[in-house]
């Protein structure tokens, strides 16, 4: 060995030693607590793009896995030599969650097929049935469960039927809403089918409407909100003092308080008028309908009068007048002059025609230029006749007797007639009398016995109309 290779390192400052002795420790402590974040985000990335669709677990495995994945990933070399002890304890605390048991595959039971048909025009059973998807055989064997169940054919338009079918496409049951206060269902059953009939009873309030006629009775009734019906039996009340074909002007009103009857708050029919005002060129005429201690029932004065009359002023509704009294008049087809002796009220044919008081059928049947002709004797001393008509009502025959107000025909153009019009004549102990112009003899008004118990149900009803239409008129204002 030579010298100079025999010579010592060259020796440092103590004071270098020292301070590259810190360094190094600093650095040892700076890469156990602070990983290196590139390191880790290459790894994170890595086990991603690893990852494939074929190769996951269960959800619950997966989970198990990723978290120990994770654990092993993340740690850092000097973690691993370092905190061995440490790492291990709280990874024995973590287990994999075991794989949930497959869950047992239950038959999904179908639930009934509820299905709706709207009737139509044309519609039948059959129809309505193949619409829903039922054999002809099915239609067959409900009309023959019973004889109820045929009001299922008895179809309306725009009436709803439901229908339920089991899974298997058989029907189960039938139900249909055949009004509003009716309803009836079929439903199968061991034996075939069972019939089910609810009529459901209606509660029954009043009403109170108002009108004023800008053109016809019949509009403005409907406009205000009252039905044909009551229409025809405000015109009945009234029809004794008020001509209906020819008195009727625009600015005429009317007030009418009427049974109502509502099921569910729906109001599904009406019954009869319990109170009337109608006001006819300014003259008013009042109505109370009232049942006396026997049972009968009419309609008087809001004092007491009756309403009814031995005559009604005309035997045609709404009809217009085409032809007056006159005894100088050119027939139309004889086209020369010759007496009228009645009074023609020209209506669509096939209109009613009404006794205008209670009587004996003299007649019913052909009489030369009259056509169908109907006469009527009253006592002793009336008779009334009704010609050209196009055929009688039920239970009209020569011999019978009539009501007031009852259908005796209908308008029609039989006999020497030019149009569908009714001819009405009257007479007084056999002399011909203009049927507008007579005055007649009004019926025994409310006794003396019954007086004060008519009041008491009058006045509150005409009370009441007065209220309302105040009421009504300053909502208006």
């Amino acid at each position: 060995m030579t010298k100079e290779s025999s010579k010592a390192p060259p020796l440092y400052p103590k004071t270098h030693l020292l301070a590259a002795s810190g360094i190094a420790a600093l650095l040892s402590l700076a890469l156990l607590v602070f990983p290196s974040s590139d390191v880790e985000a290459k790894r994170t990335t890595l086990s991603l793009e690893l990852e494939s669709p074929a190769e996951q677990l269960t959800q619950d495995q997966d989970a198990a896995e990723a978290v120990q994945a994770t654990n092993e990933q993340q740690a850092s070399p000097f973690a691993q030599i370092e905190n061995t002890s440490e790492e291990t304890a709280e990874t024995a605390q973590i287990e994999p969650a075991p794989a949930s048991a497959p869950a047992p595959v239950i038959e999904e039971k179908k639930a009934p097929s509820h299905r709706e048909v709207i009737v139509a025009k044309g519609d039948t059973l059959s129809t309505l049935f193949e619409k829903v998807g039922l054999p002809a055989t099915a239609v067959h064997e409900v009309l023959a469960s019973g004889k109820q169940a045929k009001l299922f054919s008895q179809l309306k338009r725009g009436q709803k039927l439901e229908f339920e079918l089991n899974p298997q496409g058989q029907l189960i049951n039938l139900h249909s809403n055949v009004s509003d206060l009716e309803t009836i269902s079929l439903t199968r059953n061991d034996k075939g089918y069972a019939f089910n009939r609810i009529t459901a009873k209606p509660t029954v309030r009043s009403a109170y409407v108002h009108g004023v006629i800008n053109s016809s009775l019949s509009q403005s009734a409907a406009r205000a909100g009252l039905s044909h019906k009551m229409t025809m039996d405000m015109a009945s009340v009234f029809g004794y003092d008020v001509d209906f074909a020819q008195d009727i002007r625009p600015g005429d009103q009317f007030d009418v308080i009427y049974e109502q009857k509502v099921v569910n708050g729906k109001a599904v029919g009406t019954g009869p008028i319990l109170s009337a005002r109608f006001v006819n060129r300014g003259k008013t005429y009042t109505a109370v309908r009232y049942t006396n201690k026997q049972g009968n029932t009419s309609y008087y004065t809001a004092d007491g009068n009756s309403m009814r009359k031995a005559f009604i002023r005309t035997p045609v509704d709404f009809a217009r007048i085409s032809s007056k009294f006159s005894m100088g008049r050119k027939h139309p087809i004889l086209n020369k002059i010759r007496a009228h002796k009645g009074v023609d009220y020209a209506a669509p044919r096939g209109t009613p025609i009404k006794a205008a008081g209670d009587g004996k059928v003299l007649l019913a049947g052909r009489r030369g230029g009259y056509g169908n002709t109907v006469i009527i004797q009253h006592g002793n001393t009336y008779r009334t006749l009704y010609g050209h008509m196009q055929g009688f009502a039920k239970g009209v025959k020569t011999g019978g007797s009539v009501k007031q107000g009852q259908v005796i025909g209908y308008i029609g153009t039989t006999g020497l007639s030019t149009g569908p019009h009714l001819h009405y004549e009257f007479q007084v102990n056999g002399v011909h009398v203009d049927p507008l112009g007579q005055k007649v003899a009004m019926a025994d008004p409310i006794s003396k016995a019954e007086r004060a118990r008519f009041l008491a149900q009058s006045q509150p009803l005409m009370a009441r109309m007065d209220q309302e239409k105040a009421t009504m008129l300053a909502s208006k204002r």
